[in-house]
């Protein structure tokens, strides 16, 4: 499982410059079956990330551009007459993929948000009392950037609770941009990658990730951290059950990409920021001083105690 999870890391990369953590965990996301918020500045490579990790991955791929007249039909579909049987027929719209890009999420209405709602949570869509289900796997990776406010409606609390992960890409290195820039057709790779793994390769490393091994001692330090954002004086809401079930599933799917089948303290604290800091809400006045969500969760990770497992490195983060 470990050789595949590095071949998609390595396809991914090929066409993406960010580092090697970031990449891993977000085919973790994948693996654990779950959905990827990726905030960072336009031209940074959010849209070849979803781009990539689809071709890598053999799925079904389509793009959404949120703007602020998208309708709700425009994404999940709509009942049309057939002009043949005279009777309403359900049209599916773009969600019906195995990876949605939803980009820019936020420059949509919330009624526009909400639509993705069901999918995300019960992966299926009812229009008009007709239910149907999406293709497996399903996910959506939501991209925006979280220093232009203008014209935008922000996500929901309960919308972004929803979202396994959320990454940052950052800027390149200097190497990597230097690549960028004297490879001329750089930019049209990503529609040359050829899967990385075969359907049933997949569906093994979504199995084997779901069945990492967790002793409860492990599940005591995912307690321990759920319970210490909703104790620390800097946050006003901490993290709920459902934080603490996506905590578990990216540390099962870290661990197999590691190489292992059962989870350590390493791969809690590897998965800690990118599952838990944007489903906290920080108190304005910490947040002013500079002490936000991933620095809060960097803090507790410092300070709760790591547990002892046999053939497990424990080193604090």
């Amino acid at each position: 499982m470990a050789e595949i999870f590095a071949s998609v890391v390595e396809s991914v990369r090929s066409v993406v410059l960010v580092d090697a953590d970031t990449v891993r965990l977000a085919v973790g996301c994948v693996a654990a079956g779950g959905h990827l918020l990726v905030e960072d500045l336009p031209g940074l490579g959010k849209t070849t990330l979803a781009k990539a990790l689809a071709r890598s991955l053999g799925l079904t791929f389509r793009r959404v551009q949120f703007t602020a007249d998208l309708l709700p039909a425009d994404i999940t579909g709509a009942m049309v007459l057939d002009l043949e049987n005279h009777r309403p027929t359900f049209r599916p719209g773009p969600i019906f993929t195995n990876i949605l890009m939803a980009d820019e999420l936020n420059r949509a209405s919330p009624r526009t948000q909400s639509a993705l709602l069901e999918a995300m949570e019960e992966q299926q869509v009812t229009v008009d009392g007709h239910t149907a289900d999406l293709p497996r796997p399903f996910l959506v990776i939501a991209t925006q950037n979280p220093y232009d406010a203008a014209g935008t409606s922000p996500l929901p609390h309960g919308q972004r609770d929803r979202f396994l992960l959320r990454l940052s890409l950052g800027y390149p290195q200097r190497g990597d941009e230097d690549r960028l820039l004297a490879d001329a057709g750089h930019s049209l790779r990503v529609a040359t990658l050829r899967p990385a793994v075969s359907s049933a390769e997949l569906e093994a490393l979504m199995e084997a990730a779901a069945g990492a091994h967790v002793v409860p001692a492990i599940r005591g330090y995912v307690l321990d951290l759920i319970e210490a954002t909703r104790q620390h004086p800097s946050i006003r809401v901490g993290a709920s059950p459902r934080a603490a079930l996506a905590l578990l599933r990216t540390s099962r799917a870290v661990a197999v990409g590691a190489g292992r089948d059962y989870v350590v303290p390493d791969d809690v604290q590897a998965s800690a920021v990118p599952v838990l800091a944007h489903r906290l809400l920080v108190d304005p006045r910490s947040d002013a001083t500079g002490a936000g969500p991933g620095a809060v969760v960097d803090e507790i990770l410092r300070f709760v105690p790591v547990p002892g497992t046999a053939g497990s490195v424990t080193s604090p983060r």
